[in-house]
């Protein structure tokens, strides 16, 4: 699928790896949504980019903002081709500790941004899609979801952050089986250690020593990194219903 005149609709848009997709989307033509609670960083974004873009302010997890935000792209922007999940959440928390045991409450809201919201995206963006015309390939959109290589190689501590990214690697295929009918596909990026907000508030020491335990490249990911593979993803038809990891061959260790 060609970008060109195309609408994209980004989850965790207006920062990091979402922030690099609705810039990559803009580049090469097409029109982007971006979902998010960070209003500041959203409106400066598009004033930074011009009116291809429009900002709509969502929890992923409530089924009535991603619906407002699915209806502002098709009305506002000619239709939704498009849909990818960047917004998410972590936590580092184990399960027994001096503090005591891993409080419930912290687990379950990480599953329901980082799965549940995924999928709410997922489904009412698909529906969306199912009325686009086809284009010469059949295709009427495209999703792409963000785990990350905890799904994996989960450390310690991360038993919320791995379960819930280790969900949305396990619904990309039935999704895209189920979609196949439709001329949608669904593709996962596994991204490694990347450069985003995350990592703002360590010092470039730290940084370094987490890039150094990268193969190659030794250095963290670049958000640009994660939105040239969302193009070669969308431009390339045969990907469908499998993960991708981007994460210079690191394997993580158990802390």
């Amino acid at each position: 699928m060609d970008l060109k005149n195309k609408v994209a609709l980004v989850t965790g848009g207006a920062s990091g790896l979402g922030e690099a997709t609705v810039r990559k989307v803009v580049a090469l033509g097409g029109k982007a949504v971006i979902v998010d609670l960070a209003e500041d960083r959203a409106r400066q974004l598009i004033a930074d980019l011009g009116n291809t873009v429009l900002f709509a302010k969502a929890d992923v997890t409530s089924e009535a903002d991603v619906q407002g935000a699915v209806d502002l792209a098709v009305k506002e922007l000619g239709g939704l081709h498009l849909a990818v999940n960047c917004a998410g959440i972590a936590i580092a928390q184990k399960v027994l500790s001096k503090r005591g045991i891993h409080d419930l409450n912290s687990f379950h809201k990480v599953l329901q941004v980082n799965l549940l919201g995924t999928f709410n995206v997922c489904r009412l963006a698909a529906a969306a899609m199912v009325n686009n015309e086809p284009n010469q390939h059949g295709e009427r959109g495209v999703i792409i979801n963000t785990a990350s290589i905890a799904a994996f190689e989960g450390q310690i501590g991360q038993a919320a952050y791995s379960a819930s990214k280790g969900g949305v690697i396990g619904m990309t295929l039935p999704l895209a089986r189920e979609f196949a009918a439709y001329g949608i596909r669904v593709m996962t990026i596994v991204p490694g250690i990347f450069e985003t907000p995350m990592f703002d508030s360590l010092p470039e020491e730290a940084k370094k020593a987490l890039g150094a335990m990268v193969p190659f490249p030794p250095r963290l990911g670049y958000p640009e990194e994660y939105a040239l593979m969302v193009q070669s993803i969308v431009e390339n038809p045969m990907l469908n219903g499998s993960y991708i990891r981007l994460d210079g061959a690191i394997r993580m260790q158990p802390k």
